[in-house]
């Protein structure tokens, strides 16, 4: 099992969905987590949750939109649990709209939180880890950065830009002890989409996963414990795709 006793780890968009789950896989590897989001309560209740399996998480309201927000958040979390050595870049929002009826917020609603709040709290922690001793950073894309599907052009183009943002910071900050690899998953089940998933449209979609089935919340465990661990001590600039083989699917 990957120990984490004595990291700090901060993960944005920690309050719901894949941000919540990956609080809790790392409070339960031992590390201190600082879960960030821009809701309160639901920041509580996840520390609570962590708390009551003995694990510890500092909440901290953070919107990833905004420097000063993201600067203020983590000076407070280091102040809270100290240096941070692990980044999990995981705030974002979905989108699903034809790109032709797109309006100029639209597209910004995406891009800004996706691609442009990832690069706010990266460059902020790499400047911490660049003064601490150095660090790793998870940015979580998807699938749909490297292969696109309808209704999903301001979401995928936001995804694409973070993979590549996240290669083009792994060769400027490898000097500085400061790694930074993508995870991009494939379709995972969720509470905000099992309902669709159970219709005959998204019943046509995981029929075309060559694993014929989606992913779980587990199944991106090992993955992400690899990245925020020495594991990959010697991986920087690399993009692990969790996707049941959707990826290499034909066309």
């Amino acid at each position: 099992m990957t120990d984490l006793t004595g990291r700090v780890a901060l993960i944005t968009g920690a309050s719901s969905g894949l941000g919540r789950h990956f609080a809790q896989v790392l409070a339960d590897r031992g590390a201190t987590v600082i879960a960030a989001a821009r809701r309160e309560a639901a920041l509580e209740a996840v520390a609570a949750e962590i708390a009551g399996a003995n694990g510890r998480c500092h909440p901290v309201v953070m919107d990833v939109t905004d420097a000063d927000s993201v600067a203020a958040g983590i000076a407070r979390g280091t102040a809270l649990a100290g240096p941070i050595d692990i980044v999990v870049n995981n705030a974002g929002v979905a989108q699903t709209q034809a790109a032709i009826d797109l309006s100029p917020a639209d597209w910004r609603g995406a891009i800004e939180p996706n691609l442009t709040g990832a690069f706010l709290v990266a460059q902020a922690a790499a400047r911490a880890m660049r003064d601490s001793g150095g660090g790793t950073i998870v940015n979580v894309a998807s699938i749909l950065g490297e292969r696109v599907s309808k209704g999903l052009a301001a979401y995928a183009a936001s995804k694409a830009g973070l993979i590549q943002l996240t290669k083009a910071l792994a060769l400027e900050w490898a000097s500085l002890g400061v790694r930074i690899n993508a995870l991009a998953p494939g379709y995972v089940e969720t509470d905000l989409n099992r309902a669709f998933f159970a219709t005959e449209a998204g019943a046509r979609l995981v029929a075309r996963i060559p694993q014929r089935r989606l992913g779980q919340l587990s199944d991106l465990d090992g993955p992400l414990l690899l990245l925020c661990s020495d594991a990959s001590r010697y991986m920087t600039g690399a993009v692990i795709a969790v996707d049941g083989g959707h990826l290499v699917s034909g066309l």
